[in-house]
């Protein structure tokens, strides 16, 4: 099984056409959107996406029951601000990472397999104590210039970020 995952993506529908892309090829069970979606208009370029996606709500999100709504209709998720997602007996924490005593504690805890989060717009592969940390960077590319997105193996732990651009 093979995750995708992204952040930050800002209404670029740009790269989140691309990303769809991307996750379609390499065949994706699941995607995973730690936040800062934006927009109400975004979800329609998730259309053609061939999985689920769960996602949360980042610190830039006002249109929030409109987004929930939106997804929804297309079979996908927004779950708050915090979500737990189990997949294959692994753990994996989703948000968006603006709060950093939640962000702290979630991967401090041990709990978790994983901690997927976004907000910072830079891509983070670090083993805290048994738990990976991943933030995939940011998908819409507009503070770093480099727009990316992640592909994770959760029973092997192979991640692989992939540059959009």
């Amino acid at each position: 099984m093979r995750i995708g995952l992204m952040a930050d993506t800002h209404d670029n529908v740009h790269m989140v056409d691309k990303a769809v892309k991307v996750f379609n090829e390499y065949e994706v069970s699941l995607v995973l959107h730690a936040g800062d979606i934006v927009s109400p208009f975004v979800p329609r370029w998730f259309k053609g996406l061939r999985c689920k996606l769960i996602g949360v709500f980042g610190n830039n999100e006002n249109e929030r029951r409109m987004l929930v709504e939106r997804f929804g209709k297309m079979g996908h998720e927004l779950r708050g601000h915090f979500t737990v997602i189990n997949v294959g007996g692994k753990r994996i924490a989703l948000l968006h990472g603006h709060e950093a005593e939640l962000l702290d504690f979630t991967i401090s805890s041990g709990y978790f397999d994983y901690v997927v989060y976004g907000h910072t717009h830079e891509v983070r592969l670090e083993e805290v104590r048994g738990t990976l940390v991943i933030n995939p960077g940011e998908t819409c590319g507009y503070l770093s210039g480099r727009a990316t997105i992640a592909l994770l193996e959760p029973l092997t732990g192979e991640v692989k970020i992939y540059d959009l651009k």
